[in-house]
């Protein structure tokens, strides 16, 4: 029996751009009951040489940040991971074959050197220590995939409304994205303490129209610790990483970013949910938006597409991206599960709304076909009773980003997501700072105006990160604050 009806408290942290196998794959050893790396698996580059995945020890910047440059996220890159090629023909099944491929043609138009190597790259526990330890202490399911195999936008907007609307990656973009959210529904049930997205520079989620007049509902991420900390979370948390470099380098774990500061942010999270006075009663998801290139061995499975297919899309979305982490925190959860669904339906984003569907049933029914039939969380809680804390603090290994590092991140070319916010930003009205962005009314009036077409980014302004983020402040002011 699930202890799912215990939880009154749901928190989603969803970081960025890592593959199961990159993050997790040597959690344990490869077994019936935990699908990781042999290490003998490989990808052939164009000349036909192998390349195996490998670790590379140490902690190091250099290390923790691999792979770098930033592999491909296009959807056509993404098809040529899977199958080896761009265009498969129609029917094939994916056969993980093609990410070195893959990122040795980014290196023919783009600068920087691409080892093929680094996209087989893995980390070993000890270089990521604490969402391991989260891992083996509570759930970890090696059957969580991205909701399409597709670039960040698409699999964010598939947690917020369980479809991309058609839309397979970030640009060009498509402003107004007017689709449903599960946040609506929340408002719409009237949930004790609804929900809040909390975010650290720029919180990718206002891009949602239906979200524009809830401004109240974004809030800083110090105010989750506070929240946590008082025993005054919502019913729904989601929390948005640092996507950019500006006062302090970005905590996203996006490649080529220092992941440890993802797990400094990981930590952050589960200390301040387990030392406040609501941790019985809290869930807490910790996954990953989409792979971001970084190689794994298992092949998405078919999916359920949300709805029909839109005209002239590229992809009707009947295939699920590439495996990524994920770790169900509960004590409620018995320590050393490896989560797995009950049916051939695997986990994807969609599942954390199919949880607050089941823990609520007041927010109705499924908001697409996708959700309809995702497996919820609740087989992760079978503990009768809150049995297993889980350590009392997590520490993660320490980092501080001095100045030059900060100033070098800063002079980095935009990678996709930024260049994408860049975009949302160009196409605010002039004046959106400060007192005007708190009108309820405003954000939703600014996309109205999208509709009626686009403005492009001003020249020089995505030259660099410094550049983007300064501009992206400067137009929306108040409420895209950097911590």
């Amino acid at each position: 029996m699930s202890a799912l009806n215990q939880i009154e408290h749901i928190v989603v942290l969803m970081l960025e751009n890592r593959s199961f196998d990159s993050m997790l794959g040597k959690l344990y050893p490869k077994s019936p009951g935990f699908d990781g790396l042999s290490g003998s698996e490989t990808n052939l580059d164009a000349a036909g040489v192998a390349y195996a995945v490998h670790n590379i020890a140490g902690s190091s910047d250099a290390t923790m940040s691999i792979p770098a440059p930033d592999p491909g996220e296009s959807w056509t890159d993404i098809n040529m991971q899977l199958f080896g090629m761009s265009l498969p023909r129609p029917g094939a099944k994916p056969d993980m074959s093609g990410f070195v491929k893959n990122y040795q043609a980014q290196a023919a138009h783009s600068p920087g050197v691409y080892d093929p190597a680094s996209v087989m790259h893995y980390f070993m526990p000890e270089q990521v220590p604490v969402i391991s330890k989260l891992a083996r202490q509570f759930a970890v399911c090696d059957r969580w995939f991205a909701s399409a195999p597709c670039q960040t936008w698409p699999n964010r907007f598939f947690v917020h409304t369980a479809t991309a609307n058609g839309y397979e990656n970030n640009s060009p973009v498509h402003f107004p994205y007017q689709m449903p959210t599960i946040y609506n529904r929340i408002d719409d049930a009237q949930l004790p303490g609804g929900w809040n997205i909390y975010f650290h520079d720029v919180p990718q989620s206002i891009t949602l129209q239906k979200l524009s007049l809830s401004l109240n509902r974004f809030r800083l991420f110090d105010e989750f610790l506070t929240d946590a900390k008082t025993g005054d979370l919502p019913a729904y948390s989601f929390i948005e990483p640092r996507y950019f470099a500006d006062v302090s380098l970005p905590n996203d774990q996006h490649p080529p970013h220092v992941a440890t500061l993802g797990e400094q942010l990981i930590a952050d999270v589960y200390n301040a949910v387990r030392n406040g006075p609501e941790w019985a009663r809290t869930l807490l998801i910790i996954t990953y938006d989409e792979h971001g290139g970084c190689y794994d061995h298992v092949p998405p499975p078919p999916a359920q597409p949300p709805e029909p297919r839109r005209p002239g899309a590229a992809f009707d979305f009947s295939r699920y991206g590439v495996r990524v982490p994920a770790v169900i925190v509960s004590p409620y959860v018995p320590e050393g599960t490896v989560l797995r669904p009950q049916n051939d339906t695997p986990f994807d984003h969609t599942s954390i709304i199919a949880t607050l569907r089941k823990r609520f049933p007041n927010l109705g029914l499924p908001l697409t076909k996708r959700d309809a039939i995702a497996p919820d969380l609740s087989i992760a809680l079978t503990l009768a009773t809150p049995d297993n804390p889980g350590p009392e603090w997590l520490d993660a290994t320490p980092y501080s980003a001095s100045p030059a590092d900060v100033a070098q991140a800063r002079i980095a070319p935009p990678n996709g997501m930024q260049a994408a916010l860049l975009e949302f930003a160009a196409n605010m009205q002039n004046g959106a700072t400060g007192a005007a962005l708190e009108a309820s009314s405003f954000i939703g009036q600014q996309m109205q105006a999208l509709s009626q077409g686009l403005n492009g980014v001003p020249d020089g302004i995505a030259k660099d990160v410094a550049s983007s983020i300064t501009y992206i402040k400067s137009r929306l002011g108040a409420l895209f604050r950097t911590v």
